[in-house]
């Protein structure tokens, strides 16, 4: 890995940066949240059409940029710097990439133009609290029993899962697939959908065949209401009320409505693919949790040199510093592994699997950390729910509830690397595996905590 930065990823990145500093601000995202489609439309165009940032992960001949996971993040990373409410995780790190892997040369060529240029937005849609199951950063992605995927006690009667237990296990809930000639119709709900109330283009996980047989199909249901695809009936989205306004999200019923089936659907590869797009969505997902901790970081080092104690300013005190100090190390940490955990993504499928979920967890401890001690350092004004601060400790709260928790994101890492044990590959690759992930990782760590502690009080002194 070249862990220096190209010239043109280093001008895309100042390019978004000064682009959001100037039409993104606290104010900005604030009154974005409340529209209808809970973002600022006319800055979506912008990044699509001038700076192409859905398309960056896309090849050119579907008219992408033709770079990788690496830019993406450290575009993603930009965006949360700004909290900028938007659909591009939804469309560029989860739709994008499945469509590309899945999808045939018709549905590709069809849709991911118009994915890269920001014309259509997409969401993947399924059910509320399994998303990072489906992705296999908390799970096999084979899912565990259908209880503990929405967050409930298992009991040791409940027994061993269904392979496709966390899209509705072809029983209950979910959404169901069913044949209607040479077509397909869907029926059922998705909750917690990102983006799923104003996306042009859902994808749909869905069971199909008989209890016994059911497997897991995706499916492409056009909402967008134009002269090709007009909006079907029986879809109902309704916008649901979340913690964290800048990543809206949808609760989605289909009731009895058309849909295309994407790729050959063999439910084998789905269930290998979204494992496959896990990584990836994660690494992109942890440097915008990243931007958004470095940004929350910043704004309170500024306000400790302003607000006075004692007669004093805050941040001159020895204990302000040591704890600024440990959130510097702490977002510096997650930021190299985000870096990796993209770059990975694209050059090392073996490493992305442990990496992307180990980045995201970092990225969301950061995340917590700055934001909890930029309310505290804000002394009673950062208390009040209309501070800005409050838009990083919500996203913060909202992001560990969507994609984590962390504790689940580093034990199915350390299930991958084998690092208490083998688990069923082969005891001997297993484990040299294991220890080698083990070795690698400590090493790592230890290098970047001593470098950043050497620099962590002249970064945020005042």
């Amino acid at each position: 890995m070249d862990t220096a930065f190209t010239e043109e990823q280093d001008e895309m990145r100042r390019t978004v940066r000064e682009l959001l500093a100037r039409r993104c601000g606290p104010d900005e995202v604030k009154a974005a949240v409340r529209t209808e489609p809970g973002y600022d439309t006319g800055l979506w165009h912008t990044l699509a059409a001038q700076l192409g940032l859905p398309g960056l992960a896309l090849p050119e001949r579907y008219g992408g940029v033709g770079c990788g996971t690496l830019e993406l993040a450290l575009a993603a990373e930009e965006t949360g710097r700004m909290l900028l409410p938007s659909p591009l995780f939804a469309t560029a790190a989860l739709v994008a990439p499945l469509l590309l892997s899945l999808g045939t040369d018709e549905q590709r060529a069809r849709l991911l133009p118009r994915l890269a240029s920001g014309e259509l937005t997409a969401a993947l849609a399924v059910p509320a609290g399994v998303l990072p199951l489906a992705l296999g950063l908390t799970g096999p992605g084979a899912g565990p029993a259908s209880g503990e995927a929405v967050g409930q006690t298992v009991g040791p009667a409940t027994g061993p899962a269904a392979p496709d237990d966390w899209a509705g296990g072809g029983r209950a809930g979910g959404m169901q697939a069913y044949r209607d000639g040479d077509g397909w119709r869907l029926y059922g709900e998705a909750g917690q959908v990102l983006g799923g109330h104003s996306a042009g283009l859902l994808l749909v996980a869905a069971h199909a065949g008989g209890f016994a047989r059911s497997r897991t199909l995706l499916f492409l249901v056009h909402t967008e209401p134009d002269g090709a695809h007009p909006e079907p009936d029986g879809v109902v989205r309704i916008r649901q009320t979340a913690l964290d306004e800048t990543r809206p999200v949808a609760r989605v019923e289909l009731r009895d409505v058309a849909a295309e089936m994407l790729g050959s659907g063999d439910g084998g590869d789905v269930r290998e693919t979204l494992v496959q797009a896990g990584p990836g969505a994660a690494a992109v997902l942890a440097a915008e949790a990243v931007g958004a901790a470095d940004s929350a970081l910043s704004r309170t080092v500024e306000y400790t040199g302003l607000r006075e104690q004692f007669g004093r300013p805050i941040g001159s005190f020895q204990a302000v510093r040591h704890r600024l100090a440990d959130v510097y190390v702490q977002v510096q940490a997650a930021r190299s592994a985000a870096y990796y955990a993209a770059w990975a993504a694209d050059a090392d499928a073996g490493e992305a699997a442990t990496a992307g979920g180990l980045a995201l967890a970092q990225g969301l401890e950061a995340l917590r950390l700055a934001a909890g001690e930029a309310v505290q350092f804000h002394g009673g004004v950062g208390f009040t729910w209309e501070h800005e601060a409050h838009l990083y400790f919500k996203r913060a709260a909202g992001d560990d509830l969507l994609f984590g928790p962390v504790h689940r994101l580093r034990a199915r890492a350390a299930e991958r690397a084998a690092l208490f044990g083998p688990t069923g590959q082969g005891k001997e690759g297993r484990g040299k595996e294991g220890r080698k992930e083990k070795s690698r990782g400590t090493e790592g760590r230890g290098t970047e905590g001593e470098r950043d502690a050497r620099v962590a009080g002249e970064a945020v002194g005042v």
